[in-house]
Order: C-alpha cells, then sequence, then structure tokens
C-alpha cells in the first residue's frame, strides 16, 4: 500500500549542477564583445527531459530544433547548449543549419546521439549566428566542465541581467512505498533541484521564462515530469512580466537523471513539484528583480474574482500597466490607476465591493476612497519591495502576479539595444 508521501523542503547553495551527476561550464565563444557567452551542461547519464516553450508564432531556430530532437529522442537528454548575444531568430534556413550544427558538435564532444542535445539561444533578433564561433569553443567548454561550474553557466547566459540567477533545494519524502528511496525499508529518500535562469528585458512568458534550465537527481517517469514543469511553471514563470512582451525564444528545460536513487512516482509527485515550484519561484523572481532599469519588485494580488482564469487575467493587466509602474516608480499611490486598469480588465467586476490597498493601507474600499491614508502609502512607497491587492468583488478567486516598476533607465536601455 502506498503511503502519502511527506515533504520537507530545505533551501540549499547551488544552482544548476547541485544535483548529482550533472556538470556545467560557461566560456567566451566571441558572439558578444566581451564576457562569457557560451554555456554547457551535461548530465553523466541519459537524462529524462521535459520541456514547454514559447507560444509565440515566430520561433526561433533553437526552439525549433530542441522541439524536434525531444520528440525524435522520446525525451531523453544528454547535454543543453546555449549561446547569449544572438538569439538565432527570424534567421530562416541558415539560422537552423546552425542551430542543428551546435547540437551535432555537441553531441560529438559529449559522445551522444545529436538528438539527445537541447539548444538554446539569446540575444538581438534577426542576427545570423556564426556556428564556427561556437564549434571553436565548444572544445574549450568541454574541457571546462565541473560540477562547480554552475555559475560560470549562469553567467554565460546572460544578456542585460544585472545579476545571474540560481536556486537549489532539498527535498525529502518519506514513505515512498515503505522504501526509502534507495531500496532499502523505510527512512527517508532525499533528492536535490536546481536550476539557473535569465531574463531581464522582453519579459512577459506565455508558457516560461526567457530561457530557463532546471535539473534535478531524482529519476521521474516523462508524464509526471512533463506535469510536473508545467504546474510549476503556470504558478511561477508564467506569472511574472516586466514589460507584456513575449519572446521569440522563451523556454524552460527540465532534466531527471535519477542519479540520487530516489524515483518520483505518483505517491510523492506532490512533494516533487513543491521543490520544483520553489526553485521556479525563487528563479522568477530573480529576472523580475533584475528587470531592465527596475528599482522595485512588486507583488499585485487580485482577489474576489469570479474565477482564478479571471484573477490572472486582471492580475497580468495590472502588472502590465504603465501607469501603474510609472505611478509606483515615483511613489505616487494613486489608487485610481488600479481600479481603472481592474475595471477594464474584462472581467467580472463591482466597483461597490471592490477595494485597493498598498501594503497593508486601505485606500479605496466599498465605493469610496481612504485619502487620509494616502501619506502612509506614499511612505511605504519608498520601499524595493511593493505589495498592491486588487479586490474585484465579484467572487472568491485569487491570483498573484510579480512585476517590476518602469524607470527611465528601462527607456534607455531599449532605445540603444542595437545601437
Amino acid at each position: 500500500m502506498t503511503v502519502p508521501a511527506v515533504t520537507t523542503l530545505e533551501t540549499i547553495a547551488g544552482g544548476v549542477t547541485t544535483p548529482q551527476g550533472f556538470r556545467a561550464a560557461g566560456v567566451s565563444a566571441g558572439i558578444k564583445a566581451t564576457g562569457l557567452d557560451l554555456a554547457l551542461l551535461v548530465s553523466d547519464r541519459p537524462a529524462t527531459a521535459a520541456a514547454v516553450f514559447t507560444t509565440n508564432r515566430a520561433q526561433a531556430a533553437p526552439v525549433l530544433v530542441s522541439v524536434e530532437h525531444l520528440s525524435r529522442s522520446g525525451g531523453v537528454a544528454r547535454a543543453v547548449v546555449v549561446n547569449s548575444g544572438c538569439a538565432n531568430a527570424c534567421t530562416g534556413e541558415a539560422g537552423l543549419a546552425v542551430a542543428h550544427g551546435m547540437a551535432a558538435e555537441t553531441a560529438r564532444i559529449v559522445g551522444c546521439p545529436a538528438e539527445q542535445v537541447l539548444v538554446a539561444s539569446t540575444g538581438v533578433i534577426g542576427v545570423g549566428l556564426e556556428l564556427a564561433k561556437i564549434e571553436r569553443a565548444l572544445p574549450r567548454a568541454m574541457s571546462a566542465l565541473g560540477a562547480d561550474q554552475g555559475p560560470q553557466a549562469a553567467l554565460a547566459i546572460m544578456t542585460t541581467d544585472p545579476f545571474p540567477k540560481e536556486a537549489a533545494v532539498r527535498v525529502k519524502l518519506d514513505g515512498l512505498d515503505g522504501l526509502d528511496g534507495f531500496g532499502g525499508p523505510g527512512g527517508t529518500a532525499a533528492a536535490i533541484v536546481g536550476g539557473m535562469a535569465k531574463g531581464s528585458g522582453m519579459i512577459e512568458p506565455m508558457m516560461a521564462t526567457m530561457l530557463g534550465f532546471v535539473t534535478t537527481d531524482a529519476a521521474v517517469p516523462l508524464p509526471l515530469l512533463q506535469r510536473a514543469l508545467g504546474a510549476a511553471v503556470n504558478d511561477t514563470f508564467n506569472a511574472i512580466t516586466v514589460d507584456g512582451e513575449c519572446s521569440t525564444n522563451d523556454c524552460v528545460m527540465l532534466l531527471a537523471n535519477g542519479a540520487s536513487g530516489v524515483t518520483v512516482d505518483q505517491s510523492s509527485y506532490d512533494a516533487f513539484v513543491e521543490a520544483l515550484r520553489a526553485v521556479c519561484l525563487k528563479l522568477a523572481l530573480g529576472i523580475v528583480r533584475g528587470g531592465e532599469g527596475a528599482t522595485k519588485l512588486i507583488t499585485v494580488t487580485v482577489t474576489g474574482s469570479a474565477s482564478a482564469l479571471e484573477a490572472r487575467r486582471a492580475a497580468k493587466a495590472i502588472a502590465n500597466s504603465l501607469l501603474v509602474k510609472t505611478a509606483i516608480h515615483g511613489g505616487d499611490p494613486n489608487w485610481g490607476r488600479l481600479i481603472a486598469v481592474a475595471g477594464r480588465a474584462g472581467v467580472a467586476f463591482e466597483l461597490s465591493r471592490a477595494a485597493v490597498s498598498i501594503g497593508s493601507i486601505a485606500l479605496f474600499a466599498s465605493g469610496r476612497p481612504h485619502d487620509e491614508n494616502t501619506p502612509a502609502a506614499a511612505e511605504y512607497l519608498k520601499g524595493t519591495d511593493i505589495d498592491v491587492s486588487v479586490d474585484l468583488g465579484a467572487g472568491t478567486a485569487a491570483s498573484t502576479v510579480w512585476t517590476c516598476d518602469l524607470s527611465a533607465e528601462y527607456v534607455k536601455i531599449n532605445a540603444e539595444y542595437r545601437t
């Protein structure tokens, strides 16, 4: 009889190579003018692989190749090769040839079939990627591979990111069919989930983040792995926005190699998803906190909605409002902007029962303003972590979305991105 799993999560230092059996490297291939721009992630054994990709119809060559490889391999991967500085998007047949070439050369040096290599790229759209640069750099990346080189890989995938994003947790699972996860009786089984991500601008993922790579040393059957990734992404990467832009290259890839000896089954699935969600949330919040020009992390919570879907829709509308984002950047507790967005979001909304709070400070409730609280709200907005709550007055469902403020620096970065 299967005993329900009890989960204990422990946040630990590390990232994508913290789970057993994974190595990574970050090197310079000369794609960017300076710095690291090529990352290699390798599992020492074949890993079960799941992924989610951008829903943008203008999909980059590496996305198309990775989708193809996951289909051909049956969801098995040994390596992921990633470049920054060039998106290899909207580059036609030449771009597809480069993405295939990246996989083929990686497969040659790792010693695996090409379809067991996943590819990702990030950078400027519409610029050709030079395969020769990658082919010259890959042997150096292979030589530099190490379980301690995850931080270098996290640096190599960055573009305008102000800092790298890494996360890791250890999850302890009790009662896995009466075994300890290692074939022994009773006890506690432990596995690690780790990851890295990049993203700073062009962020409103509609399936994932700009680029995210997550690993675990648990063994997870492919159907459970794909379902777990979808569940974790929905509440994390799909719940962030910097500027309301869905990229051509968005992807999150999850590799499970079983090196810990722990196998996740239906009884421990919820606990595994909890661990996966914890890693993805830390990475996703890092993307928002490091948004282009951002000075504040904003948590938008919508309550009183007719459905969870409408709550998410309203929260996204508020989080993407330029007027809301600039008001918070300037420290202006302009609750009217929040009400206006909620009312035009296309969801059920009752003004007479609606409410707005900034932090714990009520500014609008039951159809009337509370302007006497404005000075306290203005003082609260001087902080860097801001909570905004809107009750739609139309039901009981809720949703939370994370965003950042909009500053003049965002305009400067994107006005000069290619120049």
